[in-house]
């Protein structure tokens, strides 16, 4: 077999074409043919160039993007010291920062209190033999919404974020039980020590109620104002798009024509 030949698999090679019996037949005769090292080198430089491009210089558009960046926004504190003189603004904050402590001291001393009253109606003797069973269990959960209640209170002091999320659910037991302590006053079915426990909730609530506002931010959105939208998307409808096609290199005719005059040899 001449160069030429040889030369026709070098070709295949650079292409990825050349099978292992070639590849094995062409580094043998490399080592034996200077003529076709020299040809190979050139051809892959050559196939070197004509595959790749010197990539221009793109223009640095950090400047131009940073400027047209919306500014940040500053803080509440900043914006509250922008429209409030400095003096005013540390007289503000301290004394605001001293009402909230006050707020969540007695709200937790409230909690502790309902935890106390609940745990002791846990723990309080059975009631007259003359109650149905189902008024023991009624007894019971009625406890142990107030041990729910203490240590929602206590929750509440002990954390420093509002407590927005709770005043959904107490504002509705607040409201229900509000309402049938007063049907019952009327109605005389209720004994007024147990209204007065009644009491320390609708306290606690309250103070609950003035936390969640004091510690928004000033500037801060509204819950009416912040858009409902959910973490959680069920994607079912949405299809895949298909995988981009991609172009295969160009096969070398000369190497393919090379091996058929092999093949049909």
């Amino acid at each position: 077999m001449g160069c030429e030949q040889w030369r026709e698999i070098l070709s295949a090679q650079l292409d990825g074409e050349a099978t292992a019996d070639e590849q094995r037949g062409v580094d043998l005769h490399l080592s034996r043919c200077a003529g076709c090292r020299r040809w190979l080198n050139t051809a892959a430089t050559v196939t070197r160039r004509a595959r790749t491009q010197v990539v221009s210089a793109l223009p640095d558009l950090t400047a131009t993007i940073l400027a047209a960046a919306p500014p940040p926004r500053p803080g509440w504190r900043v914006r509250l010291a922008a429209v409030t003189p400095r003096g005013d603004l540390f007289t503000s904050l301290a004394g605001r920062a001293r009402t909230i402590t006050a707020l969540r001291v007695s709200l937790g001393l409230l909690g502790a209190v309902q935890l106390v009253l609940g745990l002791a109606q846990i723990g309080r003797a059975e009631v007259a033999e003359h109650v149905h069973s189902t008024g023991q269990h009624l007894w019971h959960e009625s406890a142990a919404w107030n041990v729910a209640v203490g240590a929602g209170f206590l929750f509440v002091a002990l954390r420093r974020t509002a407590p927005s999320g709770l005043l959904p659910m107490l504002s509705a037991f607040v409201a229900t039980l509000v309402l049938l302590s007063v049907n019952d006053l009327v109605a005389s079915q209720v004994a007024v020590e147990r209204l007065v426990s009644h009491g320390f909730l609708v306290v606690g609530y309250l103070i609950t109620v003035l936390l969640a506002r004091s510690l928004r931010r000033p500037g801060d959105p509204s819950d009416r104002q912040r858009p409902e939208r959910s973490r959680w998307r069920l994607r079912l409808d949405e299809i895949d798009e298909p995988a981009p096609l991609r172009l295969l290199p160009p096969h070398s005719a000369q190497a393919r024509h090379g091996r058929d005059d092999r093949r049909a040899a």
